[in-house]
Protein backbone atom coordinates (compact mmCIF):
# COMPACT_ATOMS: atom_id res chain seq x y z
CA UNK A 1 0.00 0.00 0.00
CA UNK A 2 1.15 3.66 -0.76
CA UNK A 3 0.50 6.01 2.17
CA UNK A 4 -1.95 6.97 0.73
CA UNK A 5 -3.63 4.36 0.40
CA UNK A 6 -3.10 3.35 4.14
CA UNK A 7 -4.63 6.50 5.00
CA UNK A 8 -7.55 5.87 3.00
CA UNK A 9 -8.32 2.25 4.82
CA UNK A 10 -7.52 3.52 8.13
CA UNK A 11 -9.91 6.59 7.28
CA UNK A 12 -12.40 4.27 6.20
CA UNK A 13 -12.13 2.00 8.85
CA UNK A 14 -12.06 4.04 12.00
CA UNK A 15 -15.34 5.44 10.44
CA UNK A 16 -16.84 1.94 10.66
CA UNK A 17 -15.97 1.26 14.00
CA UNK A 18 -16.59 4.66 15.55
CA UNK A 19 -19.19 6.45 13.63
CA UNK A 20 -20.29 9.18 16.19
CA UNK A 21 -17.43 9.42 18.68
CA UNK A 22 -17.93 10.80 21.87
CA UNK A 23 -15.67 13.73 23.06
CA UNK A 24 -14.47 11.69 26.14
CA UNK A 25 -14.01 14.75 28.77
CA UNK A 26 -17.18 15.74 29.95
CA UNK A 27 -18.28 19.54 29.88
CA UNK A 28 -21.23 21.59 29.55
CA UNK A 29 -19.72 24.57 27.56
CA UNK A 30 -16.04 25.71 26.64
CA UNK A 31 -14.73 26.97 29.87
CA UNK A 32 -15.71 23.83 31.47
CA UNK A 33 -13.51 21.94 28.75
CA UNK A 34 -11.01 24.12 28.72
CA UNK A 35 -10.01 23.02 31.96
CA UNK A 36 -10.55 19.44 31.66
CA UNK A 37 -8.03 19.71 28.76
CA UNK A 38 -5.70 21.35 30.79
CA UNK A 39 -6.33 18.38 33.36
CA UNK A 40 -5.95 15.77 30.87
CA UNK A 41 -2.19 16.98 30.88
CA UNK A 42 -0.16 13.34 31.72
CA UNK A 43 -3.75 12.06 33.16
CA UNK A 44 -5.94 9.78 32.01
CA UNK A 45 -9.32 10.98 30.73
CA UNK A 46 -11.13 8.63 32.70
CA UNK A 47 -9.74 10.36 36.28
CA UNK A 48 -10.17 13.57 35.33
CA UNK A 49 -13.68 12.82 34.67
CA UNK A 50 -13.88 11.87 38.46
CA UNK A 51 -12.68 15.19 39.37
CA UNK A 52 -13.92 18.10 37.81
CA UNK A 53 -17.63 17.02 39.35
CA UNK A 54 -16.44 18.06 42.46
CA UNK A 55 -14.11 21.28 40.77
CA UNK A 56 -17.32 22.61 38.98
CA UNK A 57 -19.61 22.26 41.63
CA UNK A 58 -17.55 24.94 43.32
CA UNK A 59 -16.78 26.79 39.97
CA UNK A 60 -18.24 26.64 36.64
CA UNK A 61 -17.24 29.55 35.01
CA UNK A 62 -14.25 31.96 35.58
CA UNK A 63 -15.93 34.46 37.66
CA UNK A 64 -16.70 32.38 40.27
CA UNK A 65 -13.01 30.02 39.53
CA UNK A 66 -11.24 33.29 40.91
CA UNK A 67 -12.90 33.53 43.66
CA UNK A 68 -11.68 30.03 44.73
CA UNK A 69 -7.94 30.24 46.45
CA UNK A 70 -5.31 28.47 44.12
CA UNK A 71 -4.89 25.95 46.81
CA UNK A 72 -8.46 24.94 46.96
CA UNK A 73 -8.19 24.44 43.69
CA UNK A 74 -5.08 22.39 43.88
CA UNK A 75 -6.37 20.68 46.73
CA UNK A 76 -9.26 18.79 44.49
CA UNK A 77 -6.94 18.17 41.13
CA UNK A 78 -4.75 16.63 43.22
CA UNK A 79 -4.95 13.20 41.47
CA UNK A 80 -4.65 14.29 38.17
CA UNK A 81 -1.25 15.09 39.21
CA UNK A 82 0.94 18.26 38.36
CA UNK A 83 -1.64 20.13 40.68
CA UNK A 84 0.64 22.75 41.80
CA UNK A 85 1.33 24.41 38.12
CA UNK A 86 -2.64 23.17 37.02
CA UNK A 87 -3.79 24.89 40.05
CA UNK A 88 -2.45 28.11 39.07
CA UNK A 89 -2.64 27.82 35.75
CA UNK A 90 -6.82 27.44 36.25
CA UNK A 91 -6.74 30.40 38.10
CA UNK A 92 -4.83 32.75 35.94
CA UNK A 93 -6.25 31.81 32.92
CA UNK A 94 -9.53 32.56 34.44
CA UNK A 95 -8.66 35.93 35.12
CA UNK A 96 -7.44 36.55 32.13
CA UNK A 97 -10.52 35.16 30.24
CA UNK A 98 -11.95 37.88 32.08
CA UNK A 99 -10.36 41.00 32.38
CA UNK A 100 -9.33 40.31 28.29
CA UNK A 101 -12.34 38.80 26.36
CA UNK A 102 -15.12 39.58 29.00
CA UNK A 103 -15.00 36.07 30.84
CA UNK A 104 -15.42 33.73 27.39
CA UNK A 105 -13.22 31.70 25.79
CA UNK A 106 -11.77 32.99 22.78
CA UNK A 107 -12.36 31.24 19.66
CA UNK A 108 -9.01 31.57 17.44
CA UNK A 109 -5.67 29.46 18.67
CA UNK A 110 -3.52 32.93 19.03
CA UNK A 111 -5.58 33.87 21.84
CA UNK A 112 -6.55 30.48 23.45
CA UNK A 113 -2.60 29.76 23.10
CA UNK A 114 -1.53 33.14 25.07
CA UNK A 115 -3.61 31.70 28.00
CA UNK A 116 -1.35 30.34 31.00
CA UNK A 117 -0.96 26.49 30.78
CA UNK A 118 -3.02 26.37 26.93
CA UNK A 119 -0.71 24.78 24.81
CA UNK A 120 -1.64 23.79 20.92
CA UNK A 121 -2.99 20.67 21.66
CA UNK A 122 -5.03 21.75 24.27
CA UNK A 123 -6.20 24.72 22.30
CA UNK A 124 -6.62 22.48 19.02
CA UNK A 125 -9.17 20.29 21.44
CA UNK A 126 -11.13 23.58 22.21
CA UNK A 127 -11.25 24.66 18.71
CA UNK A 128 -12.18 21.63 17.42
CA UNK A 129 -14.64 20.25 19.85
CA UNK A 130 -16.32 23.77 21.29
CA UNK A 131 -16.41 25.87 18.15
CA UNK A 132 -16.21 22.99 15.14
CA UNK A 133 -13.05 24.45 13.98
CA UNK A 134 -11.51 21.78 11.46
CA UNK A 135 -8.05 20.80 13.77
CA UNK A 136 -6.12 17.79 14.37
CA UNK A 137 -5.11 17.81 17.81
CA UNK A 138 -2.16 15.15 18.57
CA UNK A 139 -1.68 13.23 21.58
CA UNK A 140 0.67 9.77 22.76
CA UNK A 141 -1.94 7.45 21.58
CA UNK A 142 -2.24 9.67 17.83
CA UNK A 143 1.51 10.02 17.63
CA UNK A 144 2.13 6.68 18.14
CA UNK A 145 -0.62 4.78 15.74
CA UNK A 146 0.63 7.26 13.02
CA UNK A 147 4.17 5.69 13.32
CA UNK A 148 2.69 2.01 13.12
CA UNK A 149 0.59 2.92 10.28
CA UNK A 150 3.58 4.63 8.27
CA UNK A 151 1.45 7.92 8.30
CA UNK A 152 4.18 10.10 9.70
CA UNK A 153 8.07 10.00 10.27
CA UNK A 154 7.08 10.36 14.20
CA UNK A 155 9.90 12.58 14.71
CA UNK A 156 7.22 14.98 17.00
CA UNK A 157 3.86 15.69 17.75
CA UNK A 158 3.93 18.82 15.94
CA UNK A 159 5.50 16.91 12.53
CA UNK A 160 2.80 14.02 13.54
CA UNK A 161 0.21 16.97 12.53
CA UNK A 162 1.09 18.34 10.09
CA UNK A 163 1.98 15.02 8.20
CA UNK A 164 -2.05 13.66 9.22
CA UNK A 165 -3.41 17.21 8.08
CA UNK A 166 -1.90 16.32 4.65
CA UNK A 167 -3.11 13.32 4.13
CA UNK A 168 -6.61 13.05 5.37
CA UNK A 169 -9.78 15.49 4.69
CA UNK A 170 -9.98 18.69 6.57
CA UNK A 171 -13.96 17.69 7.36
CA UNK A 172 -12.48 14.69 8.84
CA UNK A 173 -10.16 15.87 11.13
CA UNK A 174 -12.23 17.05 14.24
CA UNK A 175 -14.14 12.82 14.10
CA UNK A 176 -10.91 11.36 13.55
CA UNK A 177 -8.71 12.44 15.76
CA UNK A 178 -10.76 11.04 18.38
CA UNK A 179 -11.33 7.68 16.24
CA UNK A 180 -7.61 7.10 16.21
CA UNK A 181 -7.71 7.92 20.34
CA UNK A 182 -10.68 5.37 20.87
CA UNK A 183 -8.56 2.56 18.31
CA UNK A 184 -5.41 3.41 20.33
CA UNK A 185 -7.54 3.03 23.89
CA UNK A 186 -8.96 -0.43 22.42
CA UNK A 187 -7.18 -2.20 20.00
CA UNK A 188 -3.22 -0.82 19.56
CA UNK A 189 -2.41 0.25 22.74
CA UNK A 190 1.39 0.63 24.04
CA UNK A 191 1.65 -2.72 25.35
CA UNK A 192 -0.96 -4.13 23.78
CA UNK A 193 0.23 -4.11 19.86
CA UNK A 194 3.59 -3.66 18.73
CA UNK A 195 2.35 -2.81 15.18
CA UNK A 196 1.81 -6.30 14.24
CA UNK A 197 -0.73 -7.58 16.21
CA UNK A 198 -4.15 -5.49 16.11
CA UNK A 199 -6.49 -5.52 12.89
CA UNK A 200 -5.43 -2.77 11.63
CA UNK A 201 -1.29 -2.68 11.48
CA UNK A 202 -1.80 -6.35 10.53
CA UNK A 203 -3.51 -5.23 7.28
CA UNK A 204 -1.79 -2.36 6.94
CA UNK A 205 1.72 -4.21 7.43
CA UNK A 206 1.27 -8.09 7.06
CA UNK A 207 4.79 -8.97 6.42
CA UNK A 208 5.62 -6.92 9.35
CA UNK A 209 7.67 -9.62 11.67
CA UNK A 210 9.42 -7.65 14.04
CA UNK A 211 7.84 -5.26 16.63
CA UNK A 212 7.68 -1.76 15.52
CA UNK A 213 9.38 0.82 17.56
CA UNK A 214 7.69 3.75 17.51
CA UNK A 215 9.51 7.39 19.03
CA UNK A 216 7.73 8.89 21.88
CA UNK A 217 6.59 12.32 21.63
Amino acid sequence: MTKKERAAYVDAELEKLYPNPPIPLDHTDSYTLLVAVLLSAQCTDERVNKITPDLFKRANNPYEMVKVPVDEIRAIIRPCGLSPRKSQAISDLSKLLIEEHSGEVPDNFEDLEALPGVGHKTASVVMAQSFGYPSFPVDTHIHRLGQRWGLTSGKNVSQTEVDLKKLFPKERWNDLHLQIIYYGREYCTARGCDGTICPICKTLYPNRKKPFAAKKA
